[in-house]
């Protein structure tokens, strides 16, 4: 029997879709799905709807709560990560606190100071999760979903443990271009590779043919509103045409994978000013308010749903992995993992996004090379916050937590060093519960 841990099933949406994703093959049709959250009352309410998914479908696998974290991981073949430490407490610290300094964040969970805070207190978690994984379960594959993806990631897997990190970007930026340059998805083919939310759509193909300057003029045409929006025009993640990263196009030469409100956070040039967020994203999009408004009902609604109609792997790359493991099939998905000469102009032992195979052997990284030089050169930025933010934590240091955060494009084109220090120092002292102590 196959045994999968879910770690922070107490959250919302995840929780439930990844536990439904892993019922819908029939490799795991009779798995047993340890799911587990130091939040009992949440935990059972996921324990319930999963009880409610799997016997809509008949299906025998066995469904387990606890609320002790190396019981759960104990014998497990897979654990997943999808857990936010402090809850919407911390998150709303995270964004508010800069704020009051001026900068704002659209999300603040991968990047800038909210990205670094939420990347201490998840290595703060991780790092007893990973000297359980170390003892009751060691050759388990940790399927990474918590944010920040790549922080995590670099952590665990310098911790000793195998790590893939699983982000539906990739996925949707693809399908976003074909739609845009109007390609039916069975006709259409890609190659990315970068970092978590900057990698880079460095090949796209119509029916095997290399279609990537058709694109780049439809993407523009898009931008300048001269083409029909492919998305709902009454949501603002969608309806601003993707100005943001048109500009990142238009820098690089290549469309990155986070979308334009996300990306307009990791750059100096989309946020800085009024008037610069007025003129590529004129429609306010706020992701701590949506996720403010999750509640028990939506994930009712959502059980009703998967146990009325045939169960479906969603678009999550979690499951396809489980299964593949399980039957060899082969695969291939995108996957955070340790740069080992993958990419050869990214520092070794950072975090990349690549392309990866997967079968009864496991996640096997792809070899990508250079990237284009300007793709590059985004990303190194990136890499030195994320570095730092690991350092941080390993060396217990105030001092880097503060390089981390200055170093972020975005916060440094906004605030001075000393307000940088102010708002660190702020962060730090607010949240001081959910991290280590610090020298």
């Amino acid at each position: 029997m196959t045994t999968i841990a879910i770690i922070g099933a107490g959250g919302y949406e995840f929780p439930l879709t990844l536990a439904s994703d892993f019922l819908s093959f029939e490799s795991m049709h009779d798995a047993r799905l340890v799911l587990m959250d130091i939040d009992g009352d949440r935990l059972a309410r996921t324990e319930r709807l999963v009880r409610r998914v799997r016997d809509a479908h008949g299906l025998p696998a066995e469904v387990v709560a606890t609320t002790d974290r190396r019981a759960a991981l104990d014998g497990a073949d897979v654990v997943v990560v999808c857990f936010q430490v402090g809850g919407m407490e911390a998150y709303r610290l995270d964004v508010e606190i800069p704020r009051r300094y001026g900068l704002d964040q659209t999300v603040g969970d991968t990047l800038g100071p909210g990205g670094v805070m939420r990347g201490l207190r998840s290595m703060h978690a991780l790092a007893p999760i990973c000297a359980d994984m170390r003892e009751v379960c060691p050759h388990a594959l940790l399927l990474q979903y918590a944010n920040p993806m790549a922080v995590n990631c670099w952590f665990t897997s310098g911790e000793g443990i195998r790590t893939v990190g699983l982000c539906h970007s990739v996925q949707h930026t693809s399908a976003l271009l074909a739609d845009i340059l109007g390609v039916e998805h069975s006709r259409w083919s890609f190659r990315g590779a970068g970092i978590n939310h900057q990698a880079w759509l460095l090949e796209c193909r119509r029916d095997g043919v290399d279609v990537i300057d058709e694109l780049r003029e439809a993407v523009r045409a898009y931008a300048r509103g001269e083409t029909p929006l492919v998305r709902d025009a009454d949501d603002p993640y969608e309806s601003d045409r993707e100005r943001v990263r048109t500009a990142i196009m238009e820098l690089t030469g290549f469309f990155q994978t986070e979308s334009s409100h996300h990306a307009s956070e990791y750059l100096p040039f989309f946020r800085r000013t009024p008037e610069l967020v007025e003129r590529y994203l004129p429609s306010r999009w706020d992701n701590f308010e949506i996720v403010s408004a999750n509640d028990d009902d939506g994930q009712e609604a959502l059980a009703d749903a998967l146990a009325a109609a045939p169960l479906r792997p969603s678009h999550e790359y979690a499951a396809v992995i489980a299964d593949s493991l399980l039957t060899d099939t082969p695969r291939v998905i995108y996957g955070n993992v340790p740069n080992t000469g993958l990419i050869t102009n990214l520092p070794d032992g950072c975090c990349v996004e690549v392309p990866c195979l997967v079968d009864r052997s496991g996640v096997q990284p792809t070899y990508v090379g250079d990237l284009p030089p300007a793709c590059a050169g985004v990303n190194l930025g990136t890499i030195a916050v994320q570095g730092c933010a690991v350092e941080a934590y390993r060396q217990r240091s105030r001092s880097l937590v503060r390089a981390a955060i200055a170093l972020d494009r975005l916060t440094g084109s906004v605030l001075t060093l000393d307000e940088i220090d102010r708002m660190t120092d702020e962060l730090l002292a607010a949240q001081a519960a959910w991290l280590p102590a610090l020298t």
